[in-house]
C-alpha cells in the first residue's frame, strides 16, 4: 500500500507539469498554491473501480444508442519511452479529463482508447500494475451514464498471424485479457472490451490483404480466447460487450465469410475499419476532392454500408467501424462534406462510426488530428460538426449522380 501511495504520488506530479502543456487554458486556475494532498488522493480516486449494476441488453440493442466516436490515437498505443513515459512517446500530451471533457462536449459518445500493452509487461506477462492504474484513470476520465468507452489491445508486436505462433498466442492473450477484465470487471456496459486491433501476418504481402486460410484460423482461435477469457473472469463480465475483428479488421466482403463469432452470445460487436474511398481518405497520393453529389466520389462508402448491413445487421450482429477518418490534404471542404456524408450513411444501415485521431495535423505523414489537446479546441471544428451531425441524421444529401 505504502508503494502504491508513492507512485500515485508520482504520477500525480507528472500530471500536475503536463497540465501547463495540455489543455493549458482550460486548467488554468487563480489558485496556484493548490494542496498537493487532496490533488494525490484525487489522482487515487480516479484509480477506483467505478462499480455499476450492467444491464442485460444485446449490443444490437446497445449500438443503437451510440451515436459517434473518436479515438485518443497514438498515445496510450505509443511505443516509446519506457513506463508511463510511453504515452508521451509519439509527441501528443499527457491525457487529461479536460481533454475527454472536451470530445464529450462535442456530442461524442462513445470514445475508444487504443492501448499497447507489450511494453509493460514483464517475463511472466504481468502487466506492470502503475501502467494499469495510468488505464484505469484515464477510463475514469471519460466513461460515464451518457458515454462508452472501449479498451483492446493495440500496437502488440508479439500478435502477428504466423500460424505457427497461434498456440502461443492463444495464450498470452488468456493472460492479458485475465488481468485487464479483472481490474475492470466490475464496470457496467459502458465499458467496451476489444480484443485486438488489427492482427496481420506483418511484413509479408498478406500483410494489408484479406489474408489467408491461415491468418483467418489464427485470428478467428485468438478472438475465441479473448472471449472465452473474458466470459469466465467473473463480476459484469459474462455480459460484457466484446468487440472482435477479422483479419486486419477488414472492410472487405471477405471479412463476413471468413469470421467466426461465437455462438448464443448477443453481446458481440464486429469491429472493422475503414478509410473509405482509400484514395480520398487514407492514401497519400494527391487525391484531395470528394463531393457527395458525385457517384463516382461515394459509390465506395454506399457499396460499404450495403455489404456491412446485410452481412451483419440484418442477421441481428452489431457492427462498430473503429477506425475511420480522412486526412488533412489541405481540402477542408471536401473533408466536411465526405464527413458528414460517410456518417449519415453509416447511420441509415444502423452502425456507429469512430473517427481516428491520432493528434497529427500537418506536413506530410497520417493527418488525422481534430482535438487540439493543448488548448482543448478543435483544428476542424466544421469536420468534427459534420462527422456528428451525420451521425445525428441531422444532413440530408442529394443523391449522387
Amino acid at each position: 500500500m505504502k508503494l502504491r501511495k508513492i507512485l500515485a504520488f508520482i504520477l500525480c506530479a507528472g500530471i500536475i507539469t503536463a497540465s501547463f502543456s495540455a489543455c493549458e487554458n482550460n486548467a488554468a486556475t487563480d489558485d496556484t498554491t493548490a494542496d498537493t494532498t487532496t490533488q494525490a488522493e484525487a489522482v487515487v480516486e480516479t484509480n477506483t473501480a467505478i462499480s455499476g449494476e450492467i444491464r442485460d441488453i444485446s449490443s444490437m440493442e446497445l449500438i443503437s444508442e451510440l451515436v459517434a466516436g473518436w479515438n485518443l490515437g497514438n498515445t496510450l498505443d505509443a511505443t516509446g519511452g519506457s513506463g508511463l513515459s510511453s504515452e508521451t512517446s509519439w509527441g501528443n500530451p499527457v491525457t487529461t479529463k479536460e481533454m475527454m471533457d472536451t470530445v464529450k462536449a462535442a456530442g461524442f459518445n462513445i470514445i475508444r482508447i487504443p492501448i499497447t500493452w507489450a511494453r509493460h509487461l514483464d517475463i511472466n506477462d504481468e502487466i506492470d500494475p502503475a501502467w494499469l492504474d495510468r488505464v484505469q484513470e484515464v477510463v475514469n476520465y471519460t466513461i460515464d451514464e451518457n458515454t462508452y468507452v472501449i479498451i483492446n489491445l493495440h500496437h502488440e508486436e508479439w500478435n502477428n498471424t504466423f500460424i505457427e505462433k497461434k498456440d502461443e498466442t492463444v495464450e498470452k492473450i488468456k493472460k492479458v485479457w485475465s488481468q485487464i477484465a479483472e481490474r475492470f470487471k466490475d464496470y457496467d456496459e459502458h465499458l467496451i472490451f476489444e480484443g485486438q486491433n488489427e492482427p496481420r501476418k506483418k511484413g509479408t504481402n498478406l500483410e494489408w490483404s484479406g489474408g489467408d486460410d491461415e491468418c483467418w484460423e489464427f485470428v478467428n482461435a485468438t478472438n475465441m480466447a479473448f472471449v472465452e477469457t473474458v466470459r469466465n473472469s467473473g463480476g459484469n463480465n459474462a455480459m460484457r460487450h466484446l468487440m472482435i475483428p477479422g483479419y486486419c479488421a477488414t472492410s472487405d466482403p471477405i471479412g463476413p465469410t471468413k469470421i467466426q463469432l461465437p455462438e448464443n452470445d448477443n453481446k458481440i460487436i464486429v469491429s472493422v475499419h475503414a478509410y473509405t474511398p482509400y484514395s480520398f481518405a487514407l492514401s497519400d497520393t494527391p487525391s484531395s476532392k470528394f463531393s457527395s453529389t458525385r457517384k463516382g466520389a461515394t459509390r465506395d462508402i454506399d457499396s460499404l454500408a450495403e455489404m456491412l448491413k446485410t452481412s451483419y445487421i440484418d442477421n441481428d450482429i452489431a457492427v462498430i467501424i473503429g477506425e475511420t477518418g480522412a486526412r488533412n490534404k489541405d481540402n477542408l471542404e471536401s473533408r466536411v462534406d465526405w464527413a458528414g456524408y460517410y456518417t449519415a450513411t453509416m447511420r441509415k444501415a444502423g452502425i456507429t462510426c469512430i473517427w481516428w485521431d491520432n493528434g497529427s495535423v500537418n506536413g506530410n505523414g497520417e493527418n488525422f488530428g481534430l482535438l487540439d489537446r493543448h488548448n482543448c479546441t478543435w483544428h476542424f471544428p466544421e469536420v468534427m460538426e459534420a462527422f456528428i451531425k451525420g451521425a445525428k441524421g441531422e444532413l440530408t444529401f442529394e443523391e449522387s449522380k
